[in-house]
């Protein structure tokens, strides 16, 4: 565990110095590919960095803050686009907006001197429930012998929704520190009451990683697109291009995991779902504009958690499963609760 914390506190030395080298010398570099070339070696490094952590806690959360957020903001910043641009005008507001997994309002609330910041106790409050939450989770696993397999994926798939509610909720509290007033827009908008498959990806599940893969994939993939096929075809190549690269990155997030060579389930998971997001799109044109057909929500719903459900269960978890990732995931627990017992 020692050798862990050595190692996060490298990660961060390089991270905020590699940071500093696009605030102070990249941002003064015309935009562009020129730009793009000399903030390569940051992209990589950054890439990589997080692969000297080999906790699944800390391991993970930094592939997605680094390898995948950081490094696409970069790219979008390259050409002068993004949330770090314009350029901020402090260095901890860059590094913030490139590496935080929440969304920095340009318009900051003033807080006058001996005013109460009302949202950072309700974060750490947030945080203080996903954590006991997580908790009763890992205790239960001591009886997942007794557990079916499906109530095991149901139990490991709350496990990655609250891991990662909580790591946003902790990630939120500097920013309430540094930028008192600041409003932070959820990350999450109830994913349980999606009515479809695109109204679950695109606005409610992870808005920032949706945000992030629409500006730096989606986008520009539909703007070629339509130069080529027209508008009226060109978001389809656009949806799938950006659940393609999804996957390729959760293949990165795999990797981390399990330290095995990927066998493509996941990036399957997800080009499953831009196929079924497509013909969602296809058939919304044809039918529902036309006003000739339209499910109520109340089978929508149901039948979008249960395709995302079902094609998660038998893709996006059987790798992770196979690999023993779980067990690893609740041994890691068991040894961090023994560090405080000792240390009480």
């Amino acid at each position: 565990m020692e050798g862990e914390l050595n190692n996060l506190i490298v990660l961060w030395v390089l991270t905020t110095l590699s940071l500093w080298y696009c605030y102070r010398i990249s941002a003064k570099i015309s935009k562009g590919f020129t730009r793009l070339f000399s903030i390569f070696p940051v992209l990589i490094l950054l890439l990589i960095l997080p692969f000297n952590l080999h906790t699944f806690h800390l391991g993970t959360s930094h592939v997605v803050i680094l390898s995948w957020l950081a490094n696409f903001r970069l790219l979008l910043f390259a050409f002068d686009q993004g949330p770090l641009s314009p350029l901020p005008p402090k260095l901890y507001l860059f590094i913030l907006a490139a590496c935080s997994p929440y969304k920095i309002k340009r318009n900051l609330v003033k807080i006058k001197k001996g005013e109460t910041l009302f949202q950072l106790p309700s974060l750490i409050l947030e945080a203080a429930n996903k954590a006991a939450l997580l908790v009763f989770l890992f205790y239960s696993y001591n009886f997942k012998q007794y557990f079916h397999n499906h109530v095991l994926l149901i139990l490991y798939f709350f496990h990655t929704y609250l891991n990662i509610q909580l790591l946003l909720a902790v990630a939120a509290i500097p920013a309430q520190l540094l930028l008192p007033g600041v409003e932070l827009e959820p990350q999450f908008k109830t994913p349980v009451r999606a009515t479809s498959l695109q109204d679950f990806w695109g606005h409610r599940w992870n808005r920032r990683v949706s945000d992030t893969l629409r500006s730096t994939i989606y986008d520009p993939v539909k703007t070629i697109s339509t130069r080529i096929i027209g508008r009226r075809w060109a978001s389809y190549p656009a949806v799938m291009a950006t659940f393609v690269i999804s996957g390729l990155m959760h293949e990165l997030i795999y990797y981390h995991i399990i330290r095995e060579y990927p066998t493509w389930e996941v990036t399957w998971f997800f080009v499953l779902q831009g196929l079924f997001v497509d013909l969602e799109i296809f058939l919304k044109k044809k039918l529902v504009a036309n006003g000739k057909f339209k499910l109520h929500q109340a089978i929508s719903g149901p039948l979008t958690l249960a395709n995302i459900a079902l094609t998660a269960g038998c893709l996006s978890y059987t790798q992770l499963l196979r690999n023993g990732a779980d067990e690893k995931i609740i041994n890691e627990f068991n040894v961090t609760v023994e560090i405080f017992k000792g240390s009480a």
